[in-house]
Parts: structure tokens; C-alpha cells; sequence
């Protein structure tokens, strides 16, 4: 079996000691850092997800901080999403773009107060792109990577768990939003937000100590709902259609062509550095676009590489992220596909490691 070295560049979490008494079969990286990715099985923990509630280690989604007089208008400089109507205590999903509009990360914006923001980051090194950002633009503001580890509770039970460890007040937190919670005399942002169409929170644990007694917590009052470890789920996420930074979309794709134009604000996100770009965009639109996938035949190995999709021998499109999924009955796929072959229900071959495949172009994701 091929084994992942481990050195000081590759960071455990404050929360690996729990992650590896769980049980923890396979790990990526992300961020520098380890994210568990399958603890029993993929298909077994997708199932768990799907009816009880599971514990993730996400501290691999860094945030950045922004702290000072300029931190709302360096927020606004690095999004099309117009962030103006934002008020302390709320969360927002942006697309964060360069000059010419691509897709440098999907995070989510977190609003402490007027002058502090944490952006919660998805895979990207976006911590250096910031810093020259606030430097070039001589902004009164302080860019640090601070010691804040996201953990988050997934599940249809997610409520429950939450509840029984912070108070019934979690119940009352609206989608996207958060509160300043204590624990253990420290005060923890939790916010109804993750990477699941299950529904949950991520608890941003402020400072490394608090990580393992949280994990503990969690775990013990997690019984009656039959708790586990978990972590974001493959199968679990195509269905949903959750875009995954680096495997579905990169520089080179505009939020528009990400399916994302709903979150660009672009003629009232002043100031936004990518904004003459995607104004251009908006008026002519976008030439391809992510597109949910159905394969048909058998069982095929999971996508790690771009698949071609193909309309006769001309090359329409590709399949980035692809897995059997037991609910679908079907291998379930999220692929960039030209405009001329998006609609739905066109019929494509796509082919995969093990040949080509018939592929269905659906309107909708499974979830």
C-alpha cells in the first residue's frame, strides 16, 4: 500500500488525535493540511451521513483574517459578490476572482465586525494573493493566517448534537448565519453552514487547545444519535453538486461558467478587481458551463483525472468529478460542457478509464 509521508510542511490539526482513534482509513491534502477523507467505507459513511450525524475535521479550510479600517473594502477589491448589505454575525459564500475574472477560490466570508473578516478558505495558497492585494493597494489592514480550526457537525441529527452541548440557542441560528457561543469560558463563532446538503454547522474553534476537549464533547453527548467521525463524503457531494476548487473549477474558469453568476453582483461590486472582466462576461456569457452528468453501465473508478466528453468525434466538454452513487443507481458526474451541448437531456459519450461510456446531460443535481 503507497503511504503518505509526513513532515513538518504537511500539518496534523488539533483535532487528528481524535481523527486516527476513530478509526481514520485515508486521508488527502488540503491546504497543507490533512483532511480525512473515508473512515469505514465511502459508501458506509455516505449512508451514516445521510441518516444520523457525523463530527468532521475541517481545520484544513485556513482563514485568512482581515483586521482594520480597510478590511470591508479589501473583502469587496477580492469579490464580484457586492457585500455592502453584509452585517456582523452573518456568513457568505464568494467567488473570489483575479483581473481577468477567474476563479482563484470559493470560500466562505465570515463577518466578525466592521473592521474583522475571516474568509474560510478552500484549496488554494489565497493568503499570499491577498497580502499583495492589501500591500499594492496600501490599505490600512492587517492580512495574518490566525489560529482558527472549523470543525463541523453534518447530519440530519445535526441540531440535536449541537444543542446538547451549546443550548438549545443554536436551534434558532438561521442558514448563513452565526453566534458567539461560550465554551469552556472561551467564545466560539457557530454557524449553520458546511460542506453537505444534510445540513449542520462549523463551530470555529479559536485556538488549538480547545480542539481535542471540543472533539470530546461532541463525541460523548453524540450518543443517542449514533454519532461518528466523518468527513466531507465524495458521493454525498456530487450529488449535491458542491463544487470541489481544483478538481471542477480553477483559474481558468469564471464564476459564470462555474455555474456561480448568481453570486456576482458585478455592476454594484465596485472596486472589485476582476469586474470589467466579468462585465464582459455578463454581456456576452458564458461559452461552457458546469453541468450535472449522469453515466450509464457499470460501476466505473472514481474520476482523478478530466475525462473527455464527446458529441461524435468532436470534444464538447469534460468530466471532472464522477462516482457510483447507491441512491442514484447510477455513476453520478459534474462536467464543463460547451453551450451547443448543455441542455437537457443531450446524450454524450464520455470516456473513462475503462472506455466510453454513455453520459446524460440533466438540468439538476441529485440533491
Amino acid at each position: 500500500m503507497t503511504r503518505l509521508s509526513v513532515s513538518r510542511r504537511l500539518r496534523r490539526t488539533p483535532f487528528s488525535e481524535g481523527v486516527e482513534a476513530a478509526g481514520v482509513t485515508a486521508y488527502t491534502v488540503y491546504n497543507h493540511m490533512l483532511l480525512p477523507t473515508v473512515f469505514r467505507s465511502l459508501e458506509e459513511d455516505y449512508r451514516h451521513l445521510k441518516s444520523a450525524v457525523q463530527v468532521w475535521d475541517v481545520a484544513c479550510e485556513r482563514q485568512v483574517e482581515l483586521r482594520g479600517p480597510d478590511a470591508g473594502r479589501l473583502m469587496q477589491i477580492i469579490t464580484p459578490r457586492d457585500l455592502r448589505a453584509m452585517m456582523p454575525g452573518q456568513c457568505c459564500y464568494i467567488p473570489v476572482v483575479d483581473e481577468t475574472g477567474g476563479m482563484l477560490n470559493d470560500p466562505v466570508a465570515v463577518k466578525l465586525a466592521e473592521d474583522r473578516w475571516w474568509i474560510s478558505l478552500a484549496d488554494s495558497d489565497l493568503l499570499y494573493w491577498i497580502k499583495a492585494l492589501a500591500n499594492g493597494y496600501r490599505l490600512e489592514v492587517l492580512v495574518d493566517e490566525p489560529d482558527v480550526s472549523p470543525l463541523a457537525v453534518q447530519g440530519p441529527h445535526a441540531d440535536d448534537l449541537v444543542a446538547a452541548v451549546f443550548g438549545d440557542q443554536v436551534r434558532d441560528i438561521r442558514r448563513f448565519r452565526f453566534r458567539q457561543i461560550d465554551f469552556r469560558g472561551r467564545s466560539l463563532a457557530v454557524a449553520r453552514t458546511g460542506y453537505s446538503k444534510q445540513g449542520g454547522f462549523e463551530i470555529y474553534v479559536e485556538g488549538g487547545d480547545l480542539g481535542m476537549p471540543l472533539w470530546s464533547a461532541l463525541m460523548e453527548a453524540g450518543a443517542p444519535w449514533d454519532v461518528r467521525a466523518g468527513c466531507p463524503n465524495t458521493i454525498e457531494r456530487i450529488e449535491g453538486g458542491l463544487l470541489s476548487y481544483g478538481n471542477d473549477m480553477t483559474d481558468d474558469n469564471t464564476p459564470h461558467e462555474c455555474g456561480l453568476g448568481r453570486f456576482c453582483n458585478t455592476v454594484t461590486a465596485i472596486g472589485c478587481i476582476g469586474r470589467d472582466a466579468l462585465l464582459r462576461v455578463e454581456k456576452e456569457g458564458p461559452v461552457k458551463q458546469i453541468r450535472a452528468i449522469s453515466i450509464g453501465g457499470d460501476r466505473v473508478p472514481p474520476c482523478d483525472r478530466f475525462w473527455p466528453l464527446r458529441a461524435g468525434d468532436a470534444v464538447v466538454g469534460r468530466v471532472s468529478s464522477a462516482i457510483w452513487s447507491p441512491d442514484a443507481g447510477t455513476t453520478v458526474a459534474i462536467g464543463m460542457v460547451r453551450m451547443t451541448h448543455w441542455a437537457e437531456g443531450t446524450e454524450l459519450t464520455v470516456e473513462t478509464h475503462d472506455g466510453p461510456r454513455p453520459a446524460l446531460v440533466r438540468e439538476a443535481f441529485w440533491a
